[in-house]
Order: structure tokens, then C-alpha cells, then sequence
């Protein structure tokens, strides 16, 4: 049986890590970094690899180098072998957003962003890149200057390899997303925020969403963060827990979104798409006040149906469109 583009690619990515994992005894995700840098560059770029290993890896190389393969192919096979090594070495902060979340965003995303050919994005937990590329393959007929931010050394390797392969040019910073940010505020942000305590109560102290007692929330402090860094007018779109407006810091919040934002849509994801029910998500779109702008006449909220329900989702991408619609004048 012939396979898919995404089989063949991630053929090579598992076949050459795996090599690598052995020459160079460290795990399979900094194998796959490796690999991907070797694949960029087109050539084995280290030193400590046997002659016969090399033959072997550059034997795969050369066979992939022949073909031109499409951007989100690449993307979905990279992040296939990426899921395969969080597996092997689970950490919980290791966590990827998945396809059809990925898919949605960028399609809410381009209705947003429909008059604006060229726009800057931000993601501040940036991961291995998975959302923002999505995002940039989807909306490929923008200009979308990225950059992302992100604390963990391995992931943000991943996310450069990730898009160098996929041909995506993306700034990264590799810090705390809440120390000082050396970027210029953004058109949009975008991001899947990590759900949890930020453990510096010292730096949590510059945001006025820090907890009264204890550590702060830090999807909190995110939110307080990305709108520091947007222009007047621009847009957050966050991936969110379920409960983010019923825990006990919740009205701290809705006031400091009251204060510097108007809320667009609220979107809940369909349970189905979640092991845990108490790990569902929604998807929050937030538009940064600026003189002038008034916020939309009502919030878009909806349940979204599973995907595969074809004619709900209809009704659904229906009531969006009315919406966007009614709505034009502040966008």
C-alpha cells in the first residue's frame, strides 16, 4: 500500500532519530531536532556519528531531498514524531495543541484578519510552534511576521527546526514570557496558555493580575502580559480552560478585561476533543480598546459541535459568518 505524503515524511524523521538517539545517547526529541537540522542543511552535522551510520542517514536524506513536499505536510509529520518522543519522556508542560484546534484558530483568525493582507503576530508560549504554524499555512495568502516566546530550551529548538522546515520565518525568544519582551506590540496574539501556578511571586508582582495570596495563575498573567504587548485594536485569541471565569481569582480578571479590552467570541470546544472532561477549552478572542472603538454590539458564544457532525458545524460556521456580518464596522 502506497503512503501518504505525512507516512513518508515521518518515516525519515522517526528512522533518523532513532539512529541518532543511539550515536549520540540522548532522547528522541533532541534526536528529532538534530535530524531536522541535518535535513535543513542537507547534510549530517555531527561529528560523534560513525562512518556507517552517516551512509545510513545521508542515504535518507538524499531520498527525501528529492522531492519537494507541501509546508502543512511537513508540519504534520514533524508533529506527529514530536508526540511520539512527549510520549516516550512525558512532561506535563510538554503539550501540543492539536490539529483541529489549530485549524479552527486560523480559520476565526482569517475572518478576523480578512481586510489586513499583512499583519505581526505573537505567540508567548510558543511551544514547539505547532498553532503558529498551522496558522501561517492555513492563512498563506498573508504576510504574517511571527515571533514567538518560550522558556523551554528543547521545545523552542523544535519549534526552529519545525519552521525552517516548513519554510516559515519566525523570530523566537528563548526567556520567561514574563521578564521585559524585546518585541514591538503585535497586530495579534495568539496562544495556547499554559494552565497553572507561575512559581516567581517576586516578578508575578509587576502584573496587576497577580494573586493575593499564593502563587498567580499563570494563563493570568499571560492574558496581562499579550495585552501589554498588542497595538491599540488588536486582537488576542487564547485557547482557555472551561472554568477560567469561575475560579475564586475570576472577578479579578473580568475587571482587567473590563478595563482594557472588549470581549469578541467565546467559543467552547467540543468535550469530545479532550480525555478529560475538566480539561475542556474554549477559544477567547479579545480585541484591545482604542479610542473610538466600540465592542461588538453582542460577544459571539457558541458550543461548538464535534467536527465530525457536518451539518451542526454548518449551522454553526452559518451563525459565525451572520455575526462577522453584523459586526464588520469594528473590525
Amino acid at each position: 500500500m502506497k503512503q501518504t505524503p505525512v507516512e513518508e515524511l515521518f518515516h525519515v524523521f522517526d528512522e533518523t532519530a532513532n539512529l541518532l538517539v543511539n550515536e549520540l545517547n540522548c532522547t528522541y526529541l533532541e534526536a528529532l531536532a538534530e535530524t531536522g537540522e541535518n535535513i535543513f542543511h542537507n547534510q549530517v552535522l555531527q561529528d560523534e556519528v560513525s562512518e556507517m551510520t552517516k551512509k545510513r542517514l545521508d542515504k535518507y536524506y538524499f531520498e527525501l531531498s528529492k522531492e519537494s513536499h507541501a509546508k502543512e505536510d511537513v508540519r504534520r509529520a514533524f508533529q506527529l514524531a514530536i508526540l511520539k518522543g512527549m510520549r516516550q519522556n512525558v512532561q506535563p508542560n510538554h503539550q501540543m495543541t492539536p490539529d483541529s484546534i489549530g485549524m479552527l484558530v486560523s480559520y476565526i483568525l482569517s475572518k478576523f484578519m480578512a481586510d489586513k493582507k499583512a499583519f505581526t503576530l505573537l505567540d508567548p508560549a510558543i511551544g514547539t510552534a505547532n498553532l503558529v504554524t498551522t496558522i501561517m499555512n492555513y492563512m498563506f495568502d498573508h504576510k504574517i511576521h511571527a515571533y514567538g516566546v518560550e522558556i523551554d530550551d528543547l521545545l523552542i529548538q523544535l519549534a526552529y527546526v519545525s519552521a525552517n522546515l516548513q519554510e516559515h520565518t519566525i523570530e523566537l525568544h528563548n526567556q520567561d514570557s514574563f521578564e521585559e519582551l524585546f518585541i514591538d506590540p503585535v497586530d495579534v496574539v495568539v496562544s495556547d496558555l499554559p494552565v497553572g501556578y507561575y512559581p516567581n511571586d517576586e516578578r508575578a508582582r509587576n502584573f496587576k493580575l497577580m494573586a493575593d495570596q499564593g502563587h498567580s495563575y499563570a494563563h493570568h498573567l499571560f492574558i496581562e502580559q499579550s495585552t501589554r504587548y498588542t497595538k491599540e485594536g488588536g486582537f488576542l485569541f487564547f485557547i482557555v480552560p472551561n472554568n477560567l471565569f469561575e475560579t475564586p481569582e475570576a472577578p479579578k480578571l473580568q475587571n482587567y478585561i473590563k478595563e482594557h479590552l472588549h470581549m469578541q467570541a467565546l467559543l467552547r470546544l467540543p468535550e469530545s476533543m479532550f480525555k478529560n472532561k475538566n480539561a475542556a477549552k474554549s477559544i477567547l478572542v479579545l480585541q484591545k480598546q482604542k479610542e473610538g472603538l466600540k465592542p461588538p454590539k453582542e460577544v459571539l458564544l457558541a458550543d461548538l459541535p464535534s467536527l465530525a457532525n457536518k451539518e451542526q458545524m454548518k449551522q454553526i460556521l452559518a451563525k459565525m459568518e451572520l455575526w462577522f456580518k453584523e459586526n464588520k464596522s469594528n473590525h
